[in-house]
């Protein structure tokens, strides 16, 4: 297949850009590098700087040969942040992919892949599942709906065929080359792990008054490279399914503080932590059940353990501690 990647110079999307390659298909990146890492992207991949806003640029791209799918990860991601920014948030995440998607439609691609996010959902204290509730707590997580539903739409009127993939944390590192490095940092491992290496005094965990066993938020992370495998199983699954809306996650949930532990243990650190004041936006619980995307995709998690996942993180980040040294901007 011929595939699109927007938002491909970004942490997930430089991954799944590989593992595309890797599996033979052709791949053009298309990416504003606003968050994106030029020195992410594999060098056997097209490279077009542009953002989704621009149209123009996006049909210039897309005109340019035949695409057989889009992937879309280029959004904003940072859900504190968009409580305080929403119009920056709505502004990319929401008009920007509406962008791409009349964009994908009037060049005759078929087929999209959409990084979505567990931030649709409601909280709840049992793994949920995809007909759950929505009720995003966040503006971030309210974007990522809105696009779901500009999808179904678009399936409607034009055919397109999607697949609406709803990670819960994605972590992890594919040492020594691609890693995560957002500017700023707003994930709790890549924030740990900074204070691990003496950039950061201590990490802040915000609240430990949540309804959970200490306190702590307690979140399903699961490891980049199996997020990544998914996207890749979900493009072929849309040959049979019109529309596909899976969770992407490991089902078991881990606490701030079990994360903050654990990663002690990897690195020998004692990992200073501070408690501040709860963050908006943030839900006590998110936890996924993954059975839809076992069994529509058969999708398997092959590093499931914390550890496994901080610890590729943690060997990634001593590789690189600077980031992407001399590049542009963090991720989208």
């Amino acid at each position: 297949m011929r595939v699109f990647v927007a938002g491909g110079a970004g942490y997930i999307g430089s991954i799944v850009t590989q593992r595309l390659l890797d599996a033979g298909h052709q791949v053009t990146v298309y990416d504003s590098l606003v968050k994106g890492h030029r020195q992410a992207v594999p060098l056997e991949a097209q490279f077009v700087l542009g953002d989704i806003l621009d149209r123009p640029t996006l049909d210039a791209a897309l005109g340019a040969e035949p695409y057989d799918a889009i992937i879309h990860f280029a959004a904003f991601i940072e859900a504190g942040l968009s409580m305080q920014q929403p119009g920056t948030f709505f502004r990319n995440n929401v008009a920007g992919s509406m962008t791409l998607i009349e964009a994908a439609a009037a060049h005759g691609v078929k087929k999209l892949v959409f990084s979505s996010s567990a931030g649709v959902y409601a909280s709840k204290d049992t793994p949920l599942v995809e007909d759950d509730p929505i009720g995003p707590v966040s503006v971030y997580g309210h974007t990522k709906r809105m696009i779901e539903e500009t999808l179904v739409w678009y399936h409607r009127i034009h055919g397109l065929r999607f697949a609406a993939l709803r990670y819960f944390n994605a972590a992890g590192a594919t040492p020594p080359v691609r890693g995560e490095a957002h500017h700023p940092e707003t994930h709790l491992i890549p924030l740990v792990l900074q204070v691990a290496l003496n950039q950061r005094p201590r990490v802040l965990i915000f609240g430990d008054d949540y309804p959970t066993s200490d306190g702590t938020c307690i979140r399903d992370y699961i490891h980049v490279l199996d997020l990544s495998a998914a996207h890749i199983l979900a493009l072929r699954a849309l040959d049979e399914y019109p529309v596909l809306i899976c969770n992407l996650g490991n089902g078991a949930g881990y606490s701030v503080k079990e994360v903050i532990d654990t990663a002690r243990q990897i690195t020998g650190h004692s990992i200073p932590a501070k408690v501040v004041d709860r963050r908006r936006g943030d839900g006590p619980v998110l936890v996924a059940d993954a059975s839809r995307a076992k069994a529509l995709l058969g999708w398997v998690p092959q590093i499931p353990e914390l550890r496994d996942i901080i610890a590729s993180s943690w060997a990634w980040h001593q590789a690189h501690p600077k980031g992407y040294d001399s590049d542009e901007q963090g991720d989208k």
